[in-house]
């Protein structure tokens, strides 16, 4: 049975085929791909709609993706955890708001306390980390919003990344602090 979380201001779901019209969208435009620092996407859609279709029938256990959609149901971004080590308890965290329309509206920082939660109360992980631009202070705000603290740079062909981090123990502080707490998702299967 499909699992969703909704949250205050978002629903995370789990991806579908109809999304891939979106995805392809957002990963062609020059300035969602520059904020990912991910080159911009070159191939024909057809191409693009087969390999995600594979990608929803063999699902990695490595990986697991969510559509975030507003309370209406509009698909206005996605949201990952991957490269999922459970024997050191980590994963890394990745999310775009795709829909400008929703930028600078705090979707993003619900999407991220609302996975935040599902992961800390439903696996064994006990560390998330992100990569983010540098210069992206707008995504750091975000995750400071969520929890996450500075860790280090990182250096990459593609830019100078500040790596953020948040600890399980850190993000149930923050829950007895109440500054997760009111954005804790309900499961609706």
């Amino acid at each position: 049975m499909l699992k969703i979380l909704k949250s205050h201001k978002v629903i995370l779901r789990e991806k579908r085929s109809e999304d891939a019209a979106n995805d392809y969208a957002w990963r062609c435009d020059e300035e969602l791909a520059q904020l990912d620092a991910t080159p911009v996407l070159r191939i024909p859609f057809d191409d693009f709609s087969a390999d995600y279709a594979d990608e929803l029938r063999n699902p990695s256990r490595r990986r697991r993706r969510f559509a975030i959609d507003n309370l209406e149901g509009k698909h206005i971004g996605n949201l990952m955890y991957y490269d999922i080590n459970e024997g050191k308890g980590e994963a890394e965290l990745g999310i775009m708001v795709g829909d400008r329309d929703y930028w600078d509206q705090g979707y993003g920082t619900d999407a991220v306390t609302t996975v935040l939660h599902h992961i800390f109360t439903t696996t064994a992980l006990n560390r998330i980390y992100l990569h983010t631009l540098n210069w992206n202070l707008r995504a750091q705000r975000c995750f400071e919003k969520c929890g996450f603290v500075t860790c280090g740079q990182k250096k990459r062909y593609n830019g100078t990344f500040v790596v953020m981090e948040i600890h399980r123990s850190a993000w149930e502080e923050g829950e007895g602090k109440g500054r997760s707490k009111s954005s804790a998702p309900s499961d609706v299967t």
